[in-house]
């Protein structure tokens, strides 16, 4: 397993919340209720980013600090409709305050339903996020869906999501994708140490 001891440090609600930066941080994004907080655990061993069935529960970046080098920083979701206008607000000021701070930023996870067709808001938020740092998409709730229906859903998102670095399908449940995503946080993290 890449993660060896992990903590929560800091729910921050604001740039003064945001703790010092460590070696470097992984943004783990996506809309709400796609699973960011299952795909934590998973990558963790054990349950403790926080999951609800309700959707926009996250409204703050949470930051998980992982084998005393990194950050893991869980973003609240975004494209919920119920979300008010100012709560949506307060979430670009929120991202806006953790891009323009200039963190050591090493690399995005988008989190895409592979369920449902590809959607504007994670096309957007993929072309915003590209300008910053490499970005990979996991497919989330493989389990599912049809095996066929896995490649095609790879194949929609490589033509859509032009510069993804990779894409990968992955299930909490199964923990199909696991090792491929730990993979890449090695490779990510190799020079770091």
């Amino acid at each position: 397993m890449f993660v060896e001891n992990v903590e929560l440090i800091a729910d921050a609600h604001d740039h003064d919340g945001f703790p010092e930066p460590l070696k470097g941080e992984i943004a783990f994004v996506g809309r709400s209720n796609v699973g960011k907080s299952s795909l934590l655990n998973v990558i963790f061993g054990r349950q403790i980013a926080r999951t609800s069935s309700t959707p926009g529960k996250t409204r703050s970046l949470l930051f998980f600090k992982v084998n005393d080098f990194y950050h893991f920083i869980d973003f609240p979701g975004y494209g919920y409709a119920k979300v008010s206008k100012i709560e949506r607000q307060k979430w670009q000021s929120l991202v806006d305050d953790y891009f323009k701070s200039e963190r050591p930023l090493k690399g995005i996870f988008l989190l895409v339903d592979s369920m449902i067709p590809n959607q504007r808001s994670d096309l957007e938020a993929f072309d915003f996020f590209k300008s910053f740092v490499d970005v990979f998409i996991v497919l989330t709730k493989v389990d599912r869906i049809k095996k066929n229906q896995i490649s095609k859903k790879v194949k929609a998102v490589e033509e859509d999501f032009m510069g993804v670095k990779g894409v990968i399908p992955f299930s909490s449940i199964t923990k199909d994708g696991l090792k491929k995503i730990e993979g890449i946080l090695r490779e990510i993290f190799e020079n770091e140490r």
